[in-house]
């Protein structure tokens, strides 16, 4: 084994270990042992597929729907420490609970290896966001006007509910692309044809999941954080040119490999290049360039460094994540794949776009970088672009629907059972 890759799995556990003790560690690897993976017992297929049984007991009276009230239970995964997806759910969850909404979170974890006050104290540290009511799914629901999954492996808990209660699905990526064909990505694939209400991560999978599976959706566009992101003084940027690149190698659709190539090759045709790296510790992969190592960093420092970048190289291979318009809002270039799922929101005039080969988008890069007019012009652009969205108003978007939904429910008498 790597081992610099040993000696980052070592510090991650012991890590781990000392922020939630030796009880929660090994919970985790007895999880992983049993995994339909684990190579080191006999993999447990039937034990790493148990929450497609998952049946919520929803407590009694089931009333919530009935007596017209506007409250949602959140079906979600397991949280963990700078997730953009539960950053995103917390989000739409505290513009909703500022409009009347009452949100409790459902957590879909049979394992139960934390606390419900550790839960609490992790969603209040890592997402700003207080929740009164915070369980685990197996501890039985309270009824709920409306119940939204928010992962194809939450809603499978949700069919399996019987309640009255709306059925919504708060979908942020095509998530059969996570896997092969294959197993789970059949699986993941079917929980849009529960017949869900979708709220979807932009335009692009709206259209999806409407024309594949006649799902009804409404999109909901992306923004970012004032409070964070905003362009810093020019002055505090390097002679050096220097290029973001978002890293995370076990994420497929984000496509490590293929940006290491494309900035090998940029590295032999611009002198002097600084690669910035984030999002994951890649100290044990040999990269063929000048790297400055970030890592995992808090939101708050992320402005400071995209700002100390002259362009970003963000590839993603199904829906586009925050980041290329968190950039964008810093005033800097951003450089991505040209596809369908990044086209929605990334257009020619606010980036460079090219096609997914390491020429096209070594080009892309070297464009930017040496012509100073296309660069401020590029920054200009998307700056005012990123300057126009709101995170409020499409907050609004889920609000209205949601209270659509609530009204068409008033002679609503019928348990919507499992599809």
């Amino acid at each position: 084994m790597n081992i610099h890759l040993l000696s980052s799995q070592i510090r991650k556990s012991l890590q781990h270990i000392r922020q939630e003790g030796l009880g929660s560690f090994l919970k985790i690897l007895d999880r992983r042992l049993k995994s339909s993976r684990s190579l080191l017992t006999k993999p447990d297929i039937e034990y790493a597929y148990r929450f497609l049984w998952c049946t919520p007991a929803v407590q009694v009276p089931d009333v919530s729907l009935a007596q017209g009230q506007r409250s949602i239970n959140w079906y979600i995964p397991a949280i963990g420490k700078g997730s953009g997806g539960h950053l995103n759910i917390f989000r739409f969850m505290k513009y909703l609970e500022r409009n009347g909404f009452t949100s409790r979170v459902i957590v879909v974890d049979d394992e139960s290896p934390l606390s419900i006050a550790k839960v609490k104290a992790q969603i209040s540290q890592w997402f700003g966001m207080e929740i009164a009511d915070v369980r685990y799914v197996k501890e039985g629901v309270p009824s709920a006007a409306i119940s939204i999954a928010t992962s194809w492996q939450t809603a499978y808990a949700l069919r399996n509910l019987q309640a009255l209660t709306h059925k919504c699905y708060f979908v942020q990526d095509y998530e059969p692309w996570f896997y092969p064909a294959g197993s789970e990505y059949a699986l993941a694939e079917q929980t849009y044809h529960f017949g869900f209400e979708g709220f979807t991560a932009g335009g692009w999978l709206a259209g999806k999941l409407a024309d594949e599976f006649g799902m009804p959706t409404l999109a909901l566009g992306f923004s970012y954080d004032r409070a964070l992101y905003s362009p810093a003084p020019s002055a505090q940027r390097p002679a050096s040119k220097r290029v973001f690149f978002y890293v995370r190698p076990p994420t497929a659709r984000r496509a490590f490999d293929l940006g290491v190539l494309v900035l090998a090759e940029l590295n032999r045709r611009v002198p002097d290049l600084t690669v910035v790296v984030a999002g994951w510790d890649v100290r044990h992969y040999a990269l063929p360039f000048r790297c400055e190592h970030a890592g995992l960093l808090d939101p708050s420092e992320l402005a400071r460094l995209y700002g100390s970048c002259d362009a970003a190289l963000v590839l993603s291979f199904s829906n586009l994540s925050l980041l290329p318009l968190e950039i964008m809002a810093c005033g800097v270039p951003v450089v991505s794949n040209r596809a369908a799922c990044t086209e929605w929101l990334l257009t020619d005039d606010i980036a460079v776009l090219a096609r997914p080969t390491v020429e096209d988008l070594t080009g892309a890069l070297e464009k930017v970088l040496s012509s100073a007019d296309l660069a401020m012009q590029l920054s200009t652009d998307a700056l005012a672009f990123a300057a126009a969205t709101d995170w409020d108003a499409e907050g609004e978007k889920m609000a209205v629907r949601l209270r659509t939904l609530l009204v068409d429910a008033t002679t609503a008498t019928e348990i919507d059972a499992p599809a």
